[in-house]
């Protein structure tokens, strides 16, 4: 038997020239469909294997000048466990990945991460509001972006999330994507939208139990943490009752311990199951809402655990195994409201930047984080 031939990338299809670009004139579609390669037409862009990353634009689209991507969490803290710390070695799964898929989506958590860049191209018919010249974040994964890397990421060591670059991304005509804010740095603003999410659905989860008269206590899992810090922060903002701050280290709980953004800050693995319930009990749980934080799997029934009868877990984390979550829930008999947080809430941008400016030790952690890597 003969080995199977790889799939071709398919061909960018017929183009119109104009007066400075190049516009592709076969049909698309405002979510990407036109882009998909394998399976074609089986799939949207996200769960397709591999995309189209060609840099001609089809009129509703939007090219933009890559600057900075960003990891996310779970998919980077994969790749370097799997390469034992290897930086070469994680540079070039990614550039392998991109290769290959015409998008940065990692194989195993099907994660992606987000771009800072530059618009270089716009679309006649792009509804984005974007012109060339604007600096933006993508709030979008890259996990469906098309995306082609032309410097082969000679100025990324591989040991952080954040991934100096430089080449082409797209964007669609259903795409979102901020014009970055001139009064914060790209990087750091690159680190806020990349978990925005998170704190704009805390907020209305929290506003939510308030609507029925009471104040809720919040956990997070992973509170230290980039999303972590943002939804206790939200939380605080929102009117919850208690905030629980849970980590797995004495040198994160020193560091939120200053921050004043939880009541109690608790060491406990969020992969314990009897150990994290214990702990969020003795800090005044169990939680009404319990975030979901962490970027390593294992967490979903301790969650559960965690969480009282009625209340709410909001998963935050693409290290999270949901059928696991879903069926432990059923196993334990626990009648929670469990939430997929999908990283995007109306306005979510916009709030997470002014929690960020209005509170120096959300600041501080950030700006700390960006010191150390």
């Amino acid at each position: 038997m003969t080995s199977p031939t790889p799939p071709r990338r398919k061909k960018c299809g017929s183009v119109s020239l104009s007066k400075e670009n190049l516009v592709r004139s076969t049909p698309s579609s405002a979510v990407g469909l036109h882009r998909v390669v394998d399976p074609a037409g089986a799939s949207l862009p996200q769960a397709a294997r591999v995309l189209d990353a060609g840099p001609e634009l089809w009129p509703d689209e939007v090219r933009v000048d890559v600057e900075t991507l960003n990891l996310d969490a779970a998919s980077f803290r994969q790749l370097s466990e799997k390469h034992a710390g290897d930086g070469a070695a994680v540079r070039a799964e990614v550039l392998a990945i991109v290769a290959e898929r015409g998008k940065m989506q990692n194989p195993v958590t099907g994660s992606g991460g987000m771009l800072v860049g530059t618009v270089a191209e716009v679309g006649p018919e792009s509804p984005l509001g974007l012109a060339v010249g604007d600096r933006v974040a993508t709030l979008v994964s890259l996990s469906l972006t098309p995306l082609v890397i032309t410097d082969a990421l000679a100025r990324w060591d591989g040991r952080s999330e954040r991934v100096p670059a430089e080449g082409t991304a797209v964007l669609f005509g259903r795409s979102i994507a901020a014009k970055l804010p001139e009064d914060l740095s790209a990087d750091l603003s690159l680190m806020v939208m990349d978990v925005c999410g998170a704190p704009a659905l805390v907020s209305r989860v929290v506003r939510e139990h308030l609507a029925r008269g009471s104040a809720p206590t919040v956990a997070v899992l992973g509170a230290a943490g980039k999303s972590g810090s943002l939804s206790l922060a939200a939380a605080r903002a929102s009117g919850a009752g208690r905030r629980i701050g849970v980590v797995p280290f004495e040198a994160e709980a020193a560091v939120l311990r200053t921050t004043g953004l939880a009541d109690e800050v608790v060491i406990a693995d969020a992969r314990s199951p009897l150990g994290l319930s214990e702990a969020v009990a003795a800090a005044g749980g169990p939680a009404d809402v319990t975030v979901v934080c962490v970027d390593v799997p294992g967490c979903e029934q301790p969650a559960v655990l965690a969480t009282a009868q009625g209340g709410t877990i909001i998963y935050f984390s693409m290290a999270t195994n949901f059928a696991a979550a879903a069926l432990g829930a059923e196993g334990l008999a626990a009648d929670v409201r469990m939430l997929v947080g999908n990283g995007y809430v109306p306005g979510h941008a916009e709030y997470a930047l002014e929690l960020l400016r209005g509170d120096d030790a959300v600041r501080g952690l950030f700006e700390a984080r960006l010191t150390e890597g």
